[in-house]
């Protein structure tokens, strides 16, 4: 497996803490397939971040996994993201973020905010290469 991010010597309760801190963001980012305003994809990222730095067994499981590890990889690999994939996050934040704005926010600040994150999350994974199927 490729390294993503160098590994570098660090104490037990340093890389104790980094697996602690991956295995919640692994936590959160299956809550966040259930619950629509939790996002899933950062938590993931940071989760394999917080991996490779401490323990290359936790790395591989999450490289690995069934459900997310291939789209992790070519992240990291910055080979790019399925258009299907972006397609849906792209659906599913502004359907999110429409419904929050239209029902559940009443600050018109807050619901300037929740747009131009929106705005910003969208340009994010529209800038993203997009990978082809073979």
């Amino acid at each position: 497996m490729k390294n993503y991010i160098k590994r570098q010597t660090m104490g037990n309760w340093s890389r104790r803490l980094l697996i602690l801190a991956g295995t919640i963001f692994v936590g959160l980012a299956v809550l966040g397939v259930f619950l629509p305003l939790l996002p899933t994809t950062p938590f993931l990222l940071l989760a394999a971040a917080c991996y490779v730095r401490s323990s290359k067994r936790f790395s591989n499981w999450l490289l690995s996994n069934r459900f997310f590890g291939k789209v992790i990889k070519n992240y990291l690999e910055r080979k790019g993201v399925p258009l299907k994939l972006k397609a849906l996050s792209i659906s599913l934040l502004w359907i999110t973020i429409g419904c929050s704005v239209a029902f559940a926010v009443h600050t018109l600040a807050i619901r300037v905010i929740l747009i131009i994150i929106a705005i910003g999350v969208t340009v994010h994974i529209l800038s993203i290469r997009t990978l082809r199927q073979l």
